[in-house]
């Protein structure tokens, strides 16, 4: 089967190329020394806090089932999952692919209190600095699209720009990436290059994560019981988009959600 993250990674690159030639990396820089207002909200703080850890994800497609919700508002849907009780958000800003732009992260930002994360196949440091720009307060790092040693240090530059890090792990030999630096790891139930999910993954990987951090699982979740049993599994935190923006009504589909856990 085709693998669509080496696709999407060799795309990035070169869109990241493109983009720094629009605006060079010292023009980042700059900006950013004239930012020092922009507020930070600790994912992982939050996740800790949370009864229910859901991270909703506002996403208008994937590669794998074509636009979920097309004409989606992000200002709408944003302050709905924050008002419906999301613990903290995801914005893709990957556009050829999901359908989503910087300015959308942006837009979330600006409209929300609770933490935002930079959900991207960042390749760059470039991108960590169009993050924290943004006004995002963590960003996605992807083990399968990256090296370890280019893992470790996008990880130092987000600590630096104050930015908490999501490392996202597919399988066992990528928990060698894991470092004292990452105190936040994911597990993605999607396998990035054939898109085939699976739930036990998570449960499976739970064995192998250092137990001092603070475990999210991605993908695939839309059953309140597996959220109580991926939380028993010591889980804090779940990344679910697909399921919420699929129904037209996100913010409402989450509060039900929600209510569902708190059931179960």
């Amino acid at each position: 089967m085709r693998d669509v993250l080496s696709d999407i990674v060799a795309h990035k690159r070169i869109e990241v190329e493109r983009q720094k030639k629009l605006v060079p990396f010292a023009e980042l820089e700059r900006q950013l020394t004239q930012n020092e207002g922009i507020v930070f909200h600790s994912l992982k703080d939050s996740l800790k806090r949370s009864k229910t850890g859901i991270i909703s994800e506002f996403k208008r497609r994937s590669p794998s089932k074509g636009w979920l919700h097309q004409n989606a508002d992000i200002g709408l849907v944003t302050k709905e999952y924050e008002l419906s009780g999301a613990s903290a958000l995801s914005v893709l800003t990957d556009e050829k692919y999901f359908g989503g732009t910087l300015n959308d992260l942006i837009a979330a930002t600006e409209n929300v209190k609770i933490p935002v994360m930079r959900k991207e196949f960042i390749v760059d440091e470039y991108q960590i600095y169009e993050a924290k720009l943004a006004g995002a307060s963590a960003i996605l790092l992807i083990a399968a699209a990256i090296t370890k040693d280019e893992s470790k240090r996008f990880t130092e530059l987000a600590n630096q720009l104050q930015l908490d890090v999501l490392l996202e792990l597919h399988d066992e030999k990528e928990t060698d990436y894991i470092t004292p630096l990452n105190d936040l790891i994911g597990v993605n139930n999607r396998n990035l290059g054939s898109f085939v999910t699976d739930l036990q993954k998570s449960f499976r990987m739970a064995e192998l994560l250092p137990k001092e951090t603070v475990w999210v699982s991605e993908s695939g979740i839309s059953d309140a019981s597996v959220v109580k049993e991926l939380r028993d599994a010591g889980y804090k935190g779940f990344l679910i988009g697909e399921y919420f923006m699929k129904s037209g009504r996100p913010g409402e589909r989450l509060r039900e959600f929600i209510q569902q856990i708190e059931s179960v």
